[in-house]
């Protein structure tokens, strides 16, 4: 109760939210569409409305069967509370801080335009839940497998016969087991093809019904009119050659004036009901044929109208941008009984509160306007804050941790569907997906709470492989190695026996290597520690650091296995600890040669030590030299929780730990065996500023509680 405090609380305002909006609009608001797509088909569940009618029977009519239409918005508004709820907790399961996670469902929980329309009459509320369920089905593990795939599969066909533009989400259910799933290409493969043959089976099933009441495959006819709703706000047909029937199509008013998509997409004078007297069944195929050629011919302005409306989303308030959207107006709660005249009237409204609920409409006052002014006011979630969220996903998903995948999904499915919704038109309605998906993605590309430390599962198997009576010399030449076969065995060779009369041992770990790696480190007499898995250079030296110390070593040299370091050089980086004038000692290319050609890397080299010099106070050549030396006290002492990018990690440790740090002008020369494996320049460049910035803030907190804490026990 404690951990999840925040959640809690913030959970419980949602559910007061809730039923306050139950008690006040009574029984539920009813939406133009609540009649024409989803009560109006009942009981026959007539499918050749203008949407899909999933809703009508995976919802609608199996609770209206046991109750009335109050028990379906109570259910939907349960909904709501379990979008939150799971987010909350795929976020705490990868590690989140459950605050931050809190924050990330307040747009689910407390934004009044999400609980408005879960009051709504309207398939909404059920496709976002069967969205959420299946992102977090395939989020929840590392590598999703066979049971997460189908499941997510089934659940978002189910989305796509419950408003169309679930079409879409075909598009991360093939992509996300291709790239995350475990396993070789045809297993992957294999998952994307049964994920998308559970999607099929919802979806087909629906069009067989649809064909039976239409002669036709499909789940609704409203695509044609939708897209011409969009492209004829920008349609030029000069000089365009179209069918006789299509000429009508063709708007007659100057493109400056024109109205916005909803009306020429649904009001009775558009054009496209001019057709449809003439044309009758093949106004469709005339209309997506029309469609087709204004976006052919005008791909430019096809593109530049959605964009012009998909970036509104990022605006601070929910507010009517032009004459021609509909109106916020139709999603804000009213002083009245919400109407929609002349669609939606007093008599309507009261005739379907009698036929499905218990009584006449009701909107209670003083609530009507203590839930319009909350709205208006601070009941809703400013469109930076998703621009926020935008940026935070771009950049933490070039951080560490398996959670950039999952980040990636959410981004993605909730980018589809708002653009996707904007395609047609823009409407507030559309971009709900956006306030629910955003903050959770994230929050999901934020580095994992959880810190990592030694020993893990990793390590402990690693371990179990060693005599229990080995024993190291005073000095250990560490080497972590992940597919370094054809390097290795030449660095093993240059590491001398004796070093300023030392004894010296070579260590390597083998970090999950798929080639001959450890064959080749055995063969040249290292001893040799095998990961079972790829964690990362970091990881492999902390279980290096640690082992030698436990087994007798006192000074710890660590270099790489790809031979860019000039091993003969180890006495000059060994002498300041033998003779007690440092601690740690770090080779700098800046002081000595620098063999790299990548003008990119020898800025990056001098940026960075410019900057842990501000940072730090205290002047540094070189944050990434990899041949480094250091008493084992330093290398088992220091923070350590970086898989990958460390070398910067235990500089600034040691720094801030105030132990002597002296550099040597040491060589560097250009890689002569396979590639980096540290991502190309902008992808290392942004993911070591997150290491040196993230390390020297740990540290630094580190510091100032270890100093007030020394200040109280002095006053004490």
């Amino acid at each position: 109760m404690r951990r999840h405090r925040l959640f809690l609380a913030l959970l419980g305002l949602g559910i007061a939210l809730r039923v306050l909006v139950m008690l006040t609009y009574r029984p539920v608001i009813f939406y133009i569409d609540s009649l024409a797509s989803y009560l109006l088909p009942l009981p026959g569940l007539d499918p050749t409305g203008q949407d899909p009618i999933g809703y009508d029977v995976y919802l609608l009519r199996p609770l209206l069967n046991v109750g009335n239409i109050t028990l379906v918005v109570a259910v939907q508004h349960l909904l709501g509370l379990g979008l939150a709820t799971a987010g909350y907790a795929l976020l705490v399961h990868k590690g989140a801080r459950p605050w931050l996670a809190a924050l990330a469902v307040v747009p689910v929980l407390l934004d009044a335009y999400q609980v408005q329309i879960e009051h709504n009459v309207m398939a909404d509320p059920l496709f976002l839940a069967l969205v959420v369920a299946a992102l977090v089905a395939l989020a929840w593990p590392n590598r999703p497998g066979w049971p997460v795939v189908l499941a997510a599969g089934l659940l978002f066909g189910l989305a796509a016969t419950v408003r169309q533009v679930g079409e879409l989400l075909v598009v991360p259910l093939l992509a996300y087991p291709l790239i995350v799933a475990a396993g070789r290409g045809r297993r992957r493969i294999a998952l994307a093809a049964a994920g998308l043959v559970c999607f099929a089976l919802p979806v087909t099933a629906y069009a067989s019904y649809y064909h039976q009441f239409t002669g036709r495959y499909g789940i609704s006819h409203a695509g044609a009119n939708a897209l011409y709703g969009r492209v004829a706000t920008f349609a030029d047909c000069t000089g365009l050659d179209l069918p006789a029937q299509e000429r009508i199509l063709c708007p007659g008013t100057p493109r400056a004036t024109r109205p916005g998509p909803d009306f020429w997409a649904h009001d009775p004078t558009s054009p496209f009901f001019e057709l449809k007297d003439t044309a009758g069944d093949a106004t469709d195929r005339l209309t997506q044929d029309f469609v087709n050629r204004i976006i052919a011919h005008q791909p430019v302005d096809f593109a530049a109208s959605v964009g012009h409306d998909a970036v509104k989303v990022f605006s601070w308030g929910r507010v009517d941008h032009s004459l021609s959207d509909p109106s916020v107006e139709r999603w804000r709660f009213q002083i009245g009984f919400p109407l929609f005249e002349p669609l939606v009237t007093l008599d309507s409204v009261g005739q379907l509160s009698h036929q499905y609920g218990d009584g006449d409409p009701v909107a209670v006052t003083p609530w009507t306007g203590l839930l319009r002014g909350y709205q208006l006011t601070v009941g809703y979630t400013p469109g930076p804050v998703l621009g926020l969220a935008l940026a935070i996903t771009l950049i933490g998903v070039f951080g560490r941790g398996r959670a950039r995948w999952p980040a990636l999904l959410f981004l993605a499915t909730g980018v589809l569907l708002v653009v996707g919704g904007d395609v047609v038109m823009f409407s507030w309605r559309y971009q709900l997906p956006a306030f629910a998906l955003l903050p959770v993605a994230a929050v999901l590309a934020v580095p994992r709470r959880t810190r990592p430390g030694f020993p893990e599962p990793g390590d402990l198997a690693a371990l179990a492989q060693l005599d229990p009576d080995l024993e190291f010399p005073p000095v250990v030449v560490l080497i972590a190695a992940y597919n370094e076969a054809p390097a290795l065995g030449a660095v093993l060779d240059a590491v001398p026996g004796t070093c300023r009369g030392y004894p010296v041992a070579s260590l390597v770990v083998v970090d999950g290597a798929t080639d001959d790696t450890a064959a080749v480190a055995r063969a040249h007499g290292a001893v040799t520690v095998e990961v079972p898995v790829n964690r990362g250079q970091g990881a492999a030296l902390r279980l290096g650091y640690h082992l030698a110390a436990a087994r007798g070593a006192r000074y710890l040299v660590t270099t790489d296995a790809d031979g860019q370091y000039d091993v003969a050089e180890l006495p000059l980086l060994l002498e300041p600890l033998l003779t007690g004038e440092a601690d740690f000692v770090t080779g700098s290319r800046r002081l000595g040669t620098n063999g790299s050609t990548d003008p990119v890397r020898r800025l990056g080299t001098r940026f960075f030590a410019w900057l842990v010099s501000v940072l730090t106070g205290q002047r540094v050549t070189d944050t990434s030299f990899g041949f480094r030396a250091m008493r084992v006290e330093v290398a088992t002492g220091v923070t350590l929780t970086q898989p990958q990018y460390q070398s910067s990690e235990l500089l600034i440790g040691a720094l801030s730990k105030g132990y002597r740090v002296v550099e040597r002008p040491l060589t560097m020369h250009p890689r002569g065996h396979g590639r980096s494996k540290k991502g190309n320049n902008l992808v290392y460049g942004l993911r070591y500023a997150r290491v040196v910035l993230g390390t020297w803030w740990r540290e630094r907190k580190t510091t100032r509680s270890s100093t007030r804490n020394r200040t109280r026990n002095s006053a004490a």
